[in-house]
């Protein structure tokens, strides 16, 4: 399952997702990951969640990203949730290019059973439609 925490510059999404990482820290039997732009959440994350910051690894691009992403999946099997922090800012703002990235982590999500949640700076209705048809907003 892929869920989209969306809305503008300072509407709180980056304090859901800190909640909604210890919420899944909470439930999950397995890794929690967090995955940022920036190193700028360490001290609110629980010490308990592999975070990591994008920019220590070049990432930069929608292909880019789902590699990574794919990458993390793939290196351990016990990963039940990635949460993503600024993804527009690590994969751009092309929100063409934001809709075939969430298709192919769709399919990823339902190929490894992880969930993933990501933070979306911009309002609903800039996005493309075919995105909820992956995606739950929250």
């Amino acid at each position: 399952m892929v869920k989209l925490l969306i809305g503008g510059k300072g509407s709180g999404k980056t304090k859901k997702l800190i909640a909604s990482v210890n919420d899944a820290l909470e439930a999950s039997k397995g890794h929690v990951v967090c995955v940022e732009k920036d190193d700028l959440l360490r001290y609110q994350i629980s010490y308990k969640v592999r975070l990591l910051a994008a920019s220590n690894y070049g990432i930069s691009g929608y292909d880019a990203f789902y590699g990574f992403l794919s990458g993390l999946c793939a290196g351990d099997h016990d990963i039940t949730d990635i949460l993503i922090d600024a993804t527009l800012k690590i994969g751009g703002r092309d929100y063409d290019e934001l809709a075939d990235f969430l298709e192919k982590v769709s399919r990823l999500s339902s190929l490894t059973e992880t969930q993933f949640t990501f933070t979306v700076s911009t309002e609903k209705e800039n996005l493309p439609e075919r995105i909820f048809d992956v995606c739950e907003a929250i």
